[in-house]
């Protein structure tokens, strides 16, 4: 379980986010939601302990991050796994490169025991035989596949996922959504995805925030987002909607 506890964050004296505070649940996709410019990526890289907090606690199962110096959270980013919006894969690396580079940056494994672990993840992942083609040579959502390999290469506690179905059809998002709930429950991972994909909120939305104005505006469950009378909410959620019929003609 990851707890935030009344965050704020300021830059040059503009305050982006307003006394937030959220449990994001072991177990279970937890998903953070909100229009562009709300303050959903600058709450997470806080997280994550990219932008340092002016004040509030983050706590990884009980372990305070934000007093923490560099050297212990060091112990605690090994324990994070990072599916990024644009899959971040190195170009230059291959398939099987790109999922052994956080294994031998942060393990002392032998390359036999390195190779076993890539393997496994790719697999995981439905990429059997694809270890010596590059990115260039994948499809789009091969190339997510490959960045979930590569974000539970090291075993992560923690799952975070920026916009996993940026830039997919809309089956191909189903199939990355299924993927990333059957990974959160299958090793029993805090999971937090930020989306606009409201196709992902309804389909995995157990856990939901709504960020706007850099502030915890409503939460709860893909059932009760239905229900809501929550104006901002409603609104986000009706333009959403119409924005994603239109990518789909």
């Amino acid at each position: 379980m990851i707890e935030i506890k009344n965050i704020n964050k300021s830059f040059s004296g503009n305050q982006i986010l307003h006394d937030i505070s959220i449990s994001f649940k072991k177990g279970e996709i937890n998903l953070i939601i909100g229009s562009s410019g709300s303050g959903k990526s600058v709450l997470t890289k806080c997280i994550v302990g990219l932008h340092e907090v002016d004040s509030g606690s983050i706590e990884y199962d009980e372990r305070e991050f934000t007093t923490m110096n560099f050297k212990d959270r060091k112990s605690i980013r090994k324990e994070i796994g990072m599916l990024f919006q644009g899959s971040a894969l190195f170009d230059s690396l291959t398939a099987e490169e790109n999922v052994k580079f956080p294994l031998e940056m942060y393990t002392k494994k032998s390359q036999e025991e390195i190779l076993d672990r890539v393997n496994f993840c790719l697999q995981r992942v439905n990429l059997d035989n694809v270890n010596h083609l590059y990115p260039a040579e994948l499809s789009g959502g091969m190339k997510k596949r490959l960045g979930i390999a590569r974000a539970i290469a090291l075993n992560p506690r923690y799952l975070f996922c920026d916009e996993p179905n940026s830039g997919l059809d809309p089956q191909t998002g189903i199939v990355i959504d299924n993927l990333i709930q059957e990974i959160t429950e299958e090793y029993d991972i805090t999971t937090i995805v930020v989306t606009h994909d409201m196709n992902s909120v309804m389909e995995t939305g157990d856990n939901i925030s709504f960020i706007y104005k850099g502030q915890k505006w409503w939460e709860g469950n893909k059932h009760e987002i239905l229900k809501t009378d929550n104006k901002e909410l409603c609104d986000f959620v009706y333009a959403s909607r119409i924005m994603q019929k239109f990518r789909n003609i």
